[in-house]
């Protein structure tokens, strides 16, 4: 420890803060959610003291309405000259984490915090009970904040967009069923074993302190659906996707190794963010060549592992992006982390629930309790993220061993839009064409349509829909990926007819 510099970054304390009150006028608004989280994390580093020398705070935007969040924690904390930094959705997660350790390594900052909260469970109990609750209103006239971390990137494609694929449900079950082909399972076969791996997370959630549902679920209860378990988008049903309906708010306390030491505050529980990686290269999913794995995904692993001097095997645990299946899978088998370690501390979205925009700090914050925890000289955790549909892949590497030479950090956008080029799309396309990757989607417990996006014989893709009643009832039976079609003006698919 004598010979690290002093600007190392180390995480010496994590917050978590969670109210399930059925009446939503006694609980918190989204903002002093993360106070309360703030304030545990400090008790958990080992000084309230530290929160007056706090340089930043930091916040990814939610469902919220602040001008300025930032600026409000900080004031209730005791530290209102704060830095205040806001960050978009379409913006990492994880970036707030990488730049505060940067600025810190840098010398620019010595104590920073990463705080998030939301209060859906709250404002759902309110429309419920049909009580008001009210959030802080911040005039027009509050500054803005000191940063403000934007993203201009695309959610879809227009043609997408056209053709009814829309939601995030949607777009990750077309991603699941490109996984599903390429794992060269039958329909059902998969379906048992997406049930048998979100049952094994509940149990996770179950022993995790901070999770929103704790008890196991089965896996029939998972796969079949029910009047309270619809099918959304085959093969999805809501017991798959994360639940946002939460109370909770997280806070990351991270400081310099120098002003850890100048609190005396205890070493053993310090986990020090190694490494982080990020890609920030976008390709909408139509265009992507290969919808179920990620160049930039695997770009980062490699980055990662490489400037940690590990390999995946090293990994005591990992926490990867789950707010579908087909995200937490695709992670695993571009980082080569299926069979490695455990690919969830935290339980998952679906069942330690899923804040908006702010779950990858709780599943940094777990990481922290887990590696704190666990047996060993050395213990190493890494955390994915997300954002937008797979558009952009990051990831940050923990271990209560600090890197030689400090912490590092690597942008490879730029290297990942070297390889990951995008397919042309062809809105106006008729003619034969191969499924690559589909839903069918629900609305009302009944099947509705399907979306299915195609290769062209020219090398180009195309997004079409159906909404032909046998057909769908078929592509929920049986294996469609790689399946030729007919697509129609208009941009519907038939079965192509037999020769």
């Amino acid at each position: 420890m004598a010979s690290l510099p002093k600007n190392v970054p180390v995480i010496v304390g994590v917050g978590f803060h969670q109210e399930r009150g059925e009446d939503p006028t006694g609980c918190s608004e989204p903002y002093q959610l993360m106070v309360q989280a703030a304030r545990k994390a400090a008790a958990d580093g080992g000084s309230d003291e530290i929160l007056r020398r706090i340089e930043s705070v930091s916040v990814p935007r939610g469902m919220w309405q602040y001008r300025n969040p930032g600026r409000l924690v900080a004031e209730a904390l005791g530290c209102p000259r704060a830095k205040s930094i806001l960050s978009d959705l379409g913006v990492l997660q994880l970036t707030l984490l990488s730049e505060l350790c940067q600025s810190i390594a840098a010398g620019e900052r010595s104590v920073g915090l990463v705080t998030g909260g939301e209060a859906q469970f709250r404002a759902l109990r309110a429309m419920i009970t049909q009580r008001r609750v009210s959030e802080t209103e911040q005039p027009e006239g509050t500054p803005a904040p000191d940063v403000h971390l934007t993203s201009a990137d695309p959610f879809c494609s227009d043609l997408e967009s056209r053709r009814g694929l829309n939601l995030p449900v949607e777009f990750f079950a077309v991603i699941e069923a490109a996984l599903r082909h390429r794992q060269g399972l039958s329909v059902d076969a998969h379906r048992d074993r997406l049930a048998a791996m979100y049952s094994s997370f509940s149990k996770v959630a179950a022993a995790n302190p901070h999770a929103w549902r704790r008890e196991m679920v089965s896996p029939e209860e998972i796969r079949n659906p029910t009047a309270k378990n619809p099918m959304l988008a085959f093969p999805y049903t809501k017991r798959h996707c994360s639940q946002w309906n939460v109370n909770r708010g997280v806070a990351i306390l991270v400081c310099s190794l120098g002003v850890a030491q100048e609190f005396g505050l205890d070493s053993s529980r310090w986990i020090f963010p190694v490494v982080a990686v990020e890609s920030k290269h976008v390709v909408v999913l139509a265009q992507k060549r290969t919808l179920h794995s990620q160049p930039g995904t695997v770009l980062c692993g490699q980055r990662a592992f490489a400037l940690a001097g590990i390999s995946p095997a090293d990994l005591t645990a990992a926490e990867l992006y789950s707010c579908f299946p087909a995200a937490i899978q695709s992670f695993a088998l571009d980082l080569g982390l299926a069979g490695v370690c455990p690919l969830t501390v935290t339980g998952s979205m679906a069942f330690a629930g899923g804040p908006y925009n702010h779950f990858s700090l709780e599943g940094v914050a777990r990481m922290v309790e887990v590696l704190r925890a666990a047996t060993g000289p050395r213990r190493i955790g890494l955390v994915s993220n997300l954002s937008g549909i797979f558009g952009k892949q990051g990831c940050v590497v923990l271990s209560n061993v600090a890197r030689e030479g400090g912490y590092a950090y690597e942008d490879v956008t730029r290297a990942v839009a070297k390889v990951d080029q995008p397919l042309p799309l062809n809105e106006a396309y008729t003619g034969p064409a191969t499924i690559v990757g589909y839903t069918v989607v629900f609305q009302r417990d009944h099947p509705s349509h399907a979306i299915a996006i195609c290769d062209t014989p020219a090398g180009e893709r195309t997004v079409a829909r159906s909404e032909d009643a046998s057909l769908l009832e078929a592509m929920m039976r049986e294996e469609f990926c790689g399946h030729p079609v007919q697509i129609t003006a208009g941009g519907s698919f038939h079965l192509q007819p037999a020769v």
